[in-house]
């Protein structure tokens, strides 16, 4: 792996950001890739998140929705302008330490994988903070209803943590339809009608309070899924 790409969907995300950032640069400046970037992907946010990535500098760069769009159309936006061989996205909150990444590269590689997805579900034990018990359980129904909708053999979709091999990403990303919190099924619904292969990595995890997913959108979620299969066959 010669070169990495980081996308961070932000929206409102000016007091979690610096952090965040500050980590993920210290960080990369330890490994040898020949070239890295950081795009800030942000979502319409009205506090000082875009102005704070703006002049944060040390390969951070900006990219700006046109308005508040939704996560789904945040990481696609950062995944199609992302240069790196390889691209990473995860959540603002770095609820997946970002040192986890080895675990998915190591995942790749011996499964021989174009894309690898943190997972919360295959070892429960690297939980450190839970979700309240409705949003975990809830959480853990959604993800029965969605292999048994979609055919997917992952057992956890919803982890905001996925590394996939660049030209993997350009082909999924070009073709995904939804901006809300179902993005992450449909995307890998469509790596699964290409034939990408993808596995799934158990990776720590603890839980940030601060969610911007209403019951609505768990709820669209579910609808989502038909939609998904009507969308891509």
């Amino acid at each position: 792996m010669h070169s990495l790409s980081i996308v961070i969907p932000a929206f409102n995300e000016e007091q979690r950001l610096p952090d965040t950032l500050d980590r993920i640069t210290s960080w990369l400046a330890a490994k040898s890739w020949d070239q890295t970037e950081i795009l800030v992907v942000d979502d319409g946010s009205r506090d000082g998140t875009a102005k704070l990535a703006e002049s944060y500098g040390r390969g951070v760069r900006l990219l700006r929705n046109p308005g508040n769009r939704g996560k789904g159309y945040a990481v696609r936006h950062g995944m199609l302008e992302a240069n790196g061989e390889w691209i990473l996205y995860t959540d603002a909150d770095l609820s997946a330490p970002i040192e986890e990444f080895d675990k998915l590269c190591v995942a790749a590689a011996t499964g021989k994988a174009q894309a690898a997805i943190g997972s919360r579900a295959l070892d429960r034990s690297l939980v450190k903070v839970h979700q309240a018990p409705f949003r975990e359980y809830s959480g853990r129904f959604f993800n029965l209803v969605m292999r048994m909708t979609t055919g997917l053999p992952f057992l956890d979709t919803q982890c905001g943590f996925k590394l996939f091999r660049r030209d993997a990403a350009q082909a999924i990303f070009s073709r995904q339809k939804l901006d809300g919190f179902s993005f992450d099924v449909e995307d890998l619904y469509i790596a699964k009608k290409l034939g990408i292969a993808v596995v799934e990595a158990p990776v720590r995890w603890s839980n940030v309070e601060g969610t911007k997913v209403s019951l609505l959108s768990g709820l669209r979620s579910f609808q989502d899924l038909v939609l998904i299969r009507r969308l891509h066959g």
